[in-house]
């Protein structure tokens, strides 16, 4: 049988001498005590350490009847390692020491406390029998050197950006997992965003001061969109002696951090960027979901309920609810999936029209002489172009760079009342709910709180082990480190040609509004 395995850096390059043979009937030679392949990699700059990629090429390795193994090189391997920078990237004599996790009472019964150099994490786990292996990650987790002492470490949390519930949970878990974990006691708290960085805005966190702020809703160092100023920003880093920086924002944050990465690289710092991505509605691209999305869609439910409470003790109830969704509907989706009192749900991927055979008031009055109520789920990005045209807006951007939305919740409102009081001269009910605010403003739920705390945990063991430039999320169930660029590079959003759409058409019955052909060019 033939086994493909990955070979070593520079240092360890796997021959046919160096490996071990075995027996079939025992274990094989586990996959961390062999070298790696250099194997394919969107990487651009040189790293100095193991499982770096260099070309295209895989170890192929055959194990005969007797036990024997021997393994040959092949060229033009379809494995690809999106891999992370490291701080001996450009300090390469950076000295490193035993991950004091070894003396851990916590891990001490641990089976395997330390994350193997070779584990990587598959971004896609569905193939078929000749596909290419493709994009893979490195796992996360901690590793048995770090390049940092405890006693050196000056950390700083800042946060940027909109509310999200579980951003408190993220401060905290980062502050004990440092202090915990790797014995660290300074860390401090950047207030009020990026500015907070050269408005002097600081204050010491430990274990004790952040106990009880999961508990809260919004983020206890307070936020701020805009801001950013690499260089002054960097310059601050340096002033203070600070060398780990854990950011924690969405899109533009993000993008903030790889901009601080690059200052700190060109300067020659000892400096590791970690980034915890953060956003309410998931539209971060490469990892499952974003933190806070679970709680969001769970609060989401109380507004739908409300509203379909509403409808239903009125005749002809029209009930609207207008949920977060910016660029993608993936709240109001899932909102909708998960009551089963929603009749329509409407999102930004999906274009929808009013009027005509198929439009909305068609299916509204159907809806309404079948059941006497309908409720409606729209994410507040859904309809924009439609709402700017009435009004004749202007297209306007905050601090951030993100649109600035038209409340399409009321245009809707209005425009459905205006038609069936004045063109169809029917009465109806009209009941209005926009929870945007009260939905982000929570603490996170049981789900949330785990998943924050092992979003910290994991941007701590990479920033100890020497990454930077990073950010953390879990990747098909798997956490990993992914360059920032690539959750920055496109947004997520909702696949009209995916089945989960498709299982929400079947759940609320409602029409696509679009044809096939138009379906699959959007998507």
């Amino acid at each position: 049988m033939e086994i493909s395995l990955t070979s070593a850096a520079q240092y360890r390059s796997l021959s046919r001498s160096s490996v071990p043979s075995t027996s079939l009937i025992s274990k094989f030679t586990p996959i961390s005590s062999l070298s790696f392949a250099n194997f394919s990699t969107t990487k651009q700059f040189s790293v100095r350490r193991r499982l770096i990629p260099r070309q295209n090429c895989s170890i192929k390795v055959q194990a005969s009847t007797d036990g024997a193994i021997t393994a040959n090189q092949e060229q033009n391997d379809d494995f690809i390692l999106e891999d992370v920078p490291h701080l001996t990237d450009f300090l390469p004599d950076l000295p490193a020491c035993p991950n004091p996790l070894k003396k851990s009472q916590a891990y001490a019964i641990v089976k395997r406390t330390f994350v193997s150099p070779e584990d990587v994490v598959a971004q896609k786990i569905v193939v078929q029998k000749d596909s290419p292996r493709g994009k893979h990650f490195r796992r996360a987790g901690p590793r048995a050197k770090v390049y940092f002492q405890s006693e050196e470490v000056r950390a700083c949390i800042v946060t940027c950006g909109g509310l999200c519930p579980g951003i408190n949970t993220v401060i905290r878990e980062i502050v004990c997992g440092l202090k915990d974990m790797y014995g660290v006691g300074e860390i401090l708290g950047i207030q009020g965003g990026y500015r907070g960085f050269y408005s002097k805005n600081t204050i010491q966190l430990t274990p004790k001061s952040v106990n009880d702020i999961h508990k809260r809703g919004g983020t206890f160092l307070q936020t701020s969109r805009g801001g950013h100023d690499t260089n002054k920003i960097v310059d601050n880093i340096q002033d203070r002696g600070i060398n780990q920086v854990y950011i924690i924002g969405g899109d533009g944050t993000q993008k903030g951090a790889a901009e601080i990465y690059k200052e700190v690289e060109r300067r020659g710092l000892k400096v590791a960027v970690a980034g915890i991505p953060k956003t309410i509605d998931n539209d971060i691209a490469v990892i499952d979901k974003s933190f806070g999305f679970d709680t969001a869609v769970e609060e989401a439910q109380r507004a739908i309920n409300a509203a379909h409470v509403e409808v239903e003790s009125v005749e002809n109830g029209v009930g609207i609810v207008k949920l977060m969704g910016r660029y993608s509907g993936f709240i109001a989706m899932h909102a909708t999936l998960a009551s089963r009192d929603v009749d329509c749900c409407l999102i930004p991927e999906s274009p929808f029209y009013l009027e005509g055979q198929g439009g909305l008031f068609e299916f509204i009055e159907e809806r309404l002489k079948e059941n006497s109520h309908i409720v409606i789920v729209l994410a507040e990005g859904a309809g924009q172009e439609y709402v700017a045209q009435s009004l004749h807006a202007a297209d306007e951007k905050d601090a951030s760079g993100n649109r600035l939305l038209l409340d399409v919740g009321l245009w809707l409102t209005q425009k459905i009342k205006d038609h069936f009081t004045k063109v169809r001269k029917m009465g109806i009910n009209m009941k209005y709910i926009d929870p945007t605010y009260m939905i982000r403003a929570v603490p996170s739920n049981a789900s949330d709180n785990i998943y924050c705390t092992l979003l910290a945990q994991s941007a701590v063991h990479g920033a100890m082990a020497g990454f930077t430039g990073f950010t953390v999320g879990p990747v098909n169930s798997r956490h990993a480190y992914i360059p920032i660029s690539r959750v920055t590079e496109a947004q997520n959003t909702v696949k009209l040609t995916d089945r989960m759409w498709a299982r929400l058409l079947a759940s609320t019955n409602q029409p696509s509004f679009l044809n096939s052909e138009v379906v699959q060019e959007k998507s």
